[in-house]
């Protein structure tokens, strides 16, 4: 198995076992309403955590070649869904929450525009259907609020 590939296999009810070919493991499962027992996140819930993985995984990365003092940082998504099935998300907000002395708010907005438009590959692959605005706030040492702001696909990719 390479890293791309994964295993779902059965446990019970509605709880799966998931391998990664990275040699993770995880257990999903569904709500009580049909049939699960909350014993895992729900498959809908990892969408949302891969692409806030992926843009945090980005983002800080981009800010440490910036040499941007970042000491704490946080991501957190939202996802709003469609009344019927599928049920897919219809628009997601990402929040970044960085942290840190002298953090440059044009490289923050850098880093995430970045991450919209060529690194990050979840959100590559649910933009086209999906409306993600990505915000941020920059908090100073003393954990003030220093700058926030919006970065929205339009002006991501202009």
């Amino acid at each position: 198995m390479t890293a791309e590939d994964v295993t779902v296999s059965l446990l019970e009810k509605m709880q799966f076992r998931v391998g990664t070919g990275s040699g993770h493991a995880l257990v999903i499962d569904a709500s009580p309403d049909v049939g699960g027992a909350e014993a895992g996140p729900r498959p809908m819930e990892l969408q949302l955590a891969a692409l806030a993985g992926c843009s945090a995984m980005d983002v800080i990365s981009i800010l440490r070649k910036m040499r941007q003092d970042v000491t704490g940082y946080e991501v957190s998504a939202h996802g709003e869904t469609a009344p019927d099935h599928p049920q897919r998300y219809t628009e997601v907000v990402v929040i970044h929450r960085v942290g840190g002395d002298a953090i440059r708010e044009d490289g923050v907005r850098r880093a995430i525009e970045l991450s919209m438009t060529r690194y990050c590959p979840i959100y590559a692959m649910l933009s086209p259907g999906v409306r993600i605005v990505e915000r941020y706030e920059i908090r100073d040492g003393a954990g003030i609020l220093a700058a926030s702001g919006e970065v929205a696909a339009e002006s991501a990719s202009g």
